[in-house]
C-alpha cells in the first residue's frame, strides 16, 4: 500500500506542476510573491517565508491527491470552485461567489430584467447558513417581526440550498405580491431559541418614497425620516420635504437616518448638496491601484443658500450603514450637523463583480471609502467570524484607540469603524420576554383589525393621536385578554400597561395611516428623539 500511494504521488507530480502553473496564470500571479512574513519557529530558528508559487504547488498537490486516491468520483472543477469560494469569502464578510451552474438561467434573466419581485429581507451568508441583517423599510416584511440575527432555516418547507446571498435573492424572487414562507430561528435576549414562521410578500420598495415622515415636532423643529438611499428619488423627495417644512416656519432640522442601511452613494452626495457649499468633499476613495472611479466625490451643485443654514441634528445608530454613513461623515467633518445616537454600523466599501471563464462570477471588495477629513468608515473584520462581525456592529462605546482627524472647525472626530456620534445615547433597555413573545406570535397584528373595526372612528388623524398618544384603559384590558387567549401571559402593573399603550398606539398608527403615521407616532413616543431635540444648543454652536 505504501509503494502504491508513493507511485500515485509520483504520477501526480507532473499534473501538479502543470496545475500550479495554470492556477498562477488564472490568478494573474506576477513574479513570485512572499505569502507570509519571515519569522522564527518555536526553537528560535529563522523561518524563510513561503512564496505564492510554493503555496500554489501545495494546493495543487492536495487537489491531485484527492483526484488520484479518493475512493469517490471527483469533479475537479467543483473542488476548485469550492476553493475559490473559500478564498474570496475568507477576505471579508461582504465578498461572495456565484457559481454559474447554481442558477436557473431563465429565472436569473427574469430577475435581472426586473420581471420578478424580490423578498425585501437582506441576508448575509455565515458559515453555510443565512442570517438576517435587515428588512427593507416600508415593506410588509418590516412589520412582520423579522429581526437582525434571525437565521433562515427553510423556505416553503424546503431546506435552504443557496450558497450565496445573490443566489438566495434569485431563489426567493417571484411574481409581484406573491408570498413565500420563511422559517427563521431566533435567539432571545435570555439565550433561549425560538422557531418562527413568517409569510412574506414579494415587493419592490423602491417604488415608494424613502422619505415617509415629514412634519413639525414643535413650532421651530422640523423632523424628516430617510429610510433608505436605494430609491433613486430620495434626494428629490428630501428637497421637497425641506421646502414644505420651511414654509411651516422650520428654524432647525432633526434628520433621522437610524436603521437606514444605505443604497446609492450618488443619492447620498446629492443630499449632502442640500447642506454643503458647491465643491465640498463628500467622500474619498482609497484603492490599491487606479480603478477608473473618481478619487474624490464633491458637491457638484447646491440647493442650499446661505440664509438657510439652520442647525441640524442628525440621528444615527448601528443600523445606519454604507451611504448613510457617508452622509453622516460628510456633515460631521464639515461641521454642518451634530451627529447624535450610537456608533453606526461601519460598512463603506467599494465592490465590483469579476467574471470567471465558466460564467461564474465573484463580487469582491477592491477599495474603501473615507470621509472628507480622511476617516475610514469600514469596521475591522479580520480575526472574527461573520456572525460576530454583525453582532458587534455599533458596540464600541468609547474612543480609546480610535484614529482621529479634525473637522473644518477644528473639532476632533473619530474613525476606526462607523461614524462615532458627537453625542452618544445610552443603550436602550432590552424588551421583556413577554413583549418579544407578543411579536413572535404576531399578537398585535392579529388584534388590530378587530379593534379598528369596532373603534377605528375614534382615531381621527395621526396628528391628533400624536398630540395625545394614549388609549383608554379598556382598550389595554382588551388587548391583554386577547394576548392571553393567544397563549402570551402579560404581567399586571403600571410598567406593563405603559408598554402596552406604546405597542397599541404604534399598531393603530401603522394600520390607519401607514408608514407616515407610524413614524409620526414613533417620533413622539421615542425618548431618543427627545434627546436629539435637547442637543440643538450644541448643534447651533457648530462653526
Amino acid at each position: 500500500m505504501r509503494a502504491s500511494v508513493s507511485s500515485a504521488s509520483r504520477r501526480a507530480t507532473t499534473g501538479a506542476r502543470a496545475l500550479a502553473a495554470a492556477l498562477a496564470a488564472l490568478l494573474l500571479v506576477a513574479p513570485p510573491a512572499r505569502s507570509q512574513a519571515a519569522g522564527k519557529d518555536s526553537s528560535g530558528r529563522a523561518v524563510r517565508p513561503r512564496t505564492m508559487y510554493e503555496d500554489l504547488q501545495m494546493f495543487s498537490g492536495v487537489l491531485n491527491q484527492i483526484r488520484v486516491n479518493h475512493p469517490d468520483s471527483v469533479d475537479t472543477h467543483e473542488l476548485i470552485m469550492a476553493a475559490i469560494r473559500g478564498m474570496v469569502q475568507a477576505q471579508d464578510p461582504h465578498s461572495w461567489v456565484v457559481t454559474a451552474v447554481r442558477f436557473n438561467a431563465e429565472k436569473e434573466k427574469a430577475f435581472r430584467a426586473g420581471k420578478l419581485y424580490p423578498v425585501p429581507v437582506n441576508f448575509e451568508s455565515e458559515g453555510g447558513s443565512f442570517v438576517v441583517i435587515g428588512t427593507a423599510p416600508g415593506s410588509q416584511a418590516s412589520r412582520a417581526d423579522i429581526l437582525p440575527g434571525d437565521e433562515l432555516i427553510a423556505v416553503d418547507n424546503q431546506p435552504v440550498s443557496a450558497e450565496s446571498s445573490d443566489e438566495l435573492d434569485i431563489a426567493l424572487a417571484g411574481p409581484k405580491h406573491s408570498t413565500v414562507k420563511l422559517v427563521l430561528e431566533r435567539r432571545r435576549s435570555n439565550g433561549t431559541l425560538v422557531q418562527l414562521v413568517r409569510e412574506v410578500k414579494r415587493e419592490r420598495v423602491e417604488e415608494s418614497t424613502a422619505v415617509p415622515a415629514v412634519f413639525m415636532l414643535d413650532a421651530q423643529t422640523g423632523y424628516i425620516r430617510i429610510t433608505s438611499f436605494a430609491n433613486m428619488k430620495v434626494a428629490d423627495d428630501l428637497h421637497a420635504a425641506l421646502g414644505k417644512l420651511e414654509k411651516q416656519g422650520m428654524k432647525r432640522l432633526l434628520l433621522d437616518i437610524r436603521n437606514n442601511g444605505g443604497g446609492s452613494v450618488d443619492e447620498a452626495a446629492r443630499i449632502a448638496g442640500e447642506f454643503l457649499p458647491e465643491g465640498s468633499i463628500v467622500y474619498m476613495t482609497q484603492t490599491r491601484k487606479k480603478s477608473g472611479m473618481k478619487d474624490t466625490a464633491r458637491v457638484d451643485r447646491s440647493f442650499f443658500s446661505r440664509e438657510r443654514r439652520y442647525p441640524i441634528v442628525l440621528m444615527v445608530n448601528r443600523g445606519s450603514a454604507s451611504a448613510s454613513e457617508l452622509l453622516a461623515g460628510a456633515l460631521q467633518d464639515h461641521d454642518r450637523a451634530l451627529i447624535v445616537g450610537r456608533t453606526s454600523f461601519g460598512k463603506s466599501l467599494v465592490m465590483s463583480a469579476f467574471f470567471l471563464p465558466d460564467g461564474s462570477y465573484y463580487e469582491m471588495v477592491f477599495g474603501l471609502l473615507k470621509t472628507p477629513c480622511g476617516r475610514i468608515i469600514q469596521r475591522q473584520y479580520r480575526g472574527m467570524r461573520t456572525r460576530e462581525y454583525y453582532r458587534l456592529a455599533g458596540k464600541e462605546r468609547d474612543v480609546s484607540g480610535r484614529p482621529s482627524c479634525k473637522t473644518d472647525g477644528g473639532r476632533v472626530v473619530y474613525g476606526g469603524g462607523g461614524i462615532y456620534p458627537d453625542v452618544v445615547f445610552p443603550e436602550p433597555e432590552p424588551a421583556p420576554i413577554w413583549a418579544a413573545k407578543l411579536y413572535e406570535e404576531s399578537v398585535p397584528l392579529k388584534w388590530i383589525g378587530g379593534h379598528l373595526s369596532a373603534s377605528g372612528a375614534s382615531y381621527t388623524s395621526a396628528d391628533a393621536l400624536a398630540a395625545n398618544p394614549i388609549v383608554p384603559q379598556a382598550v389595554v384590558d382588551d388587548f391583554r385578554k386577547f394576548a392571553t387567549e393567544q397563549g402570551v401571559a402579560i404581567p399586571s402593573g403600571e410598567d406593563a400597561d405603559r408598554r402596552l399603550q406604546r405597542i397599541i398606539i404604534r399598531e393603530v398608527a401603522q394600520a390607519k395611516w401607514g408608514d407616515a403615521g407610524l413614524y409620526r407616532i414613533q417620533a413622539v413616543l421615542d425618548p431618543e428623539v427627545r434627546l436629539g431635540v435637547a442637543a440643538f444648543d450644541k448643534a447651533a454652536a457648530l462653526k
